[in-house]
């Protein structure tokens, strides 16, 4: 005899499946509802949090494996470090670079949190998913085999390729898309420093360039999921413990003054020698006719080279910060290491090999507030706080300025030490180190390399919201009358239909015409067909509403 609980069972699967299957059309057709959304936030945060732990632990893995240790200052110091190793490692490890970003990237440069700075205003919060594969990839290969560069770079923009696949999985919007990496970088950066705060303002401040109050709850809710995570798997110590005594405000406050501007000067330098750099080695793969692919396996030579005499540039450098921050070098040493160090981290950059700058700003920074330290503490040895007080100082003015980011640097800073009692001399540190830097570059290493690929992020909405207007969005249809199609033609520049508004406007200023045709083909020879008008006062309404939406996700 059969079950009436039998034979409703298989009704019962076939209307959870019809129900699941229209709620996936309807969240891809209009994005998670509010409440839903954050539980897309936080997937996508625990998400983000496993890669860049991943990425951490793999670095170390293939680190360990082919130098022995992931502490380069320890293995040298035991002589764990054959010379032949540390030679060509560097090279192969380029040649395997190179290959990597041919395959995946069209143009064999490696993606970093610019991309995803870039992705957040000007793409609805996506980031190219192939290409970011690519590149994190890439980037774990160069620290493993001898890059001078940092992971936080390749884990934001790992973290921005799984928000974006995501949001293209679900049909965001830009808002939401634009939440979800944020949400995305905050965890990230929470688990690879274990630092929820600073992770969260790093996503507001740098990425995603506002504070929106609609945008907090969800991103801090996936920066305290990173660092869980980062807690569970590695533990809930600090990165860095520096022995630091608290400040002697009156008496020392100036000399932490000049360490601040000391340190922007640095951090200018440092940016400039990457930039000054990568031109150097593109004016020189162009004068050579060198493959594209090998010019990570020319930078790996030099690295290997340099490496020789002074390994401690391989890898991310947390040793030598932390022997900073314990005031454990000489002033001579810490000098030699500076420079070392800027000169291996623009090396690895012009050889497009991968990795980030932050985690060299940290080693530049605490080895230049290390040497400033010491030479402070020797004029006044009796109204001192120890050198590494100064360390700790340098390295959130370095990387602060660096980062064009004050306030999640500083965060960083305490969440990575624990030291918050030193907080006034970070603070002054880091206040005149940005403003020293942001009077050179713009605004930031980040805002500087967009601004090298024609991109005014800087300059704010205003400068790039045109170029994501496309003119097909705005043109009306062509008139219907051959004598006014062929008016429409003659005696005005043509704009073709695939192009944007900013190109549109700058038509409008040299046309001295209120109307444009708008056409498509016309290449080589071809007859351009007119497939529609751009009304000047349509392309201006288009701006206005653009601002009004920026300005109103901004204030939210």
């Amino acid at each position: 005899m059969p079950s009436p609980l039998r034979d409703a069972l298989p009704a019962a699967l076939r209307l959870g499946r019809l129900r699941l299957n229209r709620a996936g059309r309807q969240l891809r057709a209009n994005g998670p509802p509010a409440i839903g959304f954050w539980l897309v936030a936080l997937a996508v945060g625990i998400a983000a949090g496993l890669a860049a732990l991943g990425f951490r632990l793999t670095v170390e893995a293939m680190e360990g494996a082919i130098y022995g240790s992931h502490d380069m200052l320890l293995a040298d110091r035991t002589g764990r470090l054959p010379w032949p190793v540390v030679l060509f490692a560097p090279i192969f490890g380029g040649l395997i670079v190179g290959a990597i970003l041919h395959r995946y990237t069209p143009d064999g440069s490696v993606r970093s949190v610019a991309d995803v700075i870039d992705g957040a205003a000007r793409r609805r919060g996506r980031v190219d998913v192939r290409a970011g594969l690519g590149s994190a990839a890439a980037s774990m290969i160069t620290l493993s085999s001898g890059g001078s560069t940092g992971r936080e770079g390749p884990v934001v923009h790992l973290a921005a390729v799984i928000a974006s696949w995501v949001s293209n999985r679900i049909g965001a919007d830009g808002i939401t898309g634009r939440d979800l990496l944020g949400c995305a970088v905050a965890a990230a950066v929470a688990a690879s420093f274990n630092a929820p705060i600073a992770g969260m303002l790093f996503a507001h401040e740098v990425v995603l360039r506002h504070f929106a109050l609609r945008a907090f709850a969800p991103i801090a809710l996936s920066a305290v999921a990173g660092a869980v995570l980062s807690r569970i798997v590695l533990g809930g110590g600090q990165e860095f413990v520096a022995p630091v005594d608290t400040l002697d405000f009156y008496v020392e406050l100036p000399a932490f003054m000049i360490l601040g501007v000391l340190s922007g000067l640095v951090a200018v330098v440092l940016m400039r020698a990457v930039f000054w750099s990568d031109d150097l080695g593109t004016a020189l793969v162009r004068a050579t006719g060198l493959p594209a692919r090998l010019r990570p396996a020319v930078a790996g030579f030099l690295l290997g080279l340099i490496a020789l005499w002074y390994p401690h540039i391989i890898g991310v450098g947390q040793a030598v910060t932390l022997a900073a921050l314990n005031g454990e070098m000489l002033l001579g040493t810490a000098i030699v290491f500076t420079v070392v160090k800027i000169v291996a981290v623009a090396i690895t950059m012009a050889g497009r090999m991968g990795g980030g700058i932050f985690s060299p700003s940290l080693v530049v920074g605490a080895l230049t507030g290390l040497a400033f330290g010491l030479i402070a503490t020797a004029l006044m040895p009796e109204q001192s706080s120890p050198v590494s007080l100064y360390a700790l100082a340098g390295t959130g003015a370095v990387a602060a300025a660096v980062l064009g980011a004050p306030i999640s640097t500083t965060m960083i800073v305490f969440e990575l030490t624990g030291e918050w009692q030193t907080g006034i001399a970070v603070l002054v540190s880091v206040s005149l180190s940005t403003a020293v830097a942001s009077r050179l570059v713009s605004k930031s290493f980040f805002l500087s390399q967009l601004e090298r690929q024609n991109l005014r992020l800087a300059a704010g909405p205003q400068a790039w919201l045109l170029a994501t207007i496309p003119v097909a969005d705005v043109l009306r249809p062509p008139p219907d009358d051959p004598a006014a199609r062929e008016a429409l033609m003659t005696g005005r520049p043509g704009i073709d239909v695939g192009a944007s508004l900013d190109h549109a406007m700058r038509l409008f200023d040299t046309a001295a015409s209120d109307r444009l045709p708008v056409v498509r083909g016309g290449a080589a020879g071809t007859e351009a067909e007119l497939v529609g008008v751009l009304h000047q006062i349509d392309a201006l309404r288009a701006f206005n509403q653009a601002l009004s939406r920026q300005a109103a996700e901004e204030h939210a």
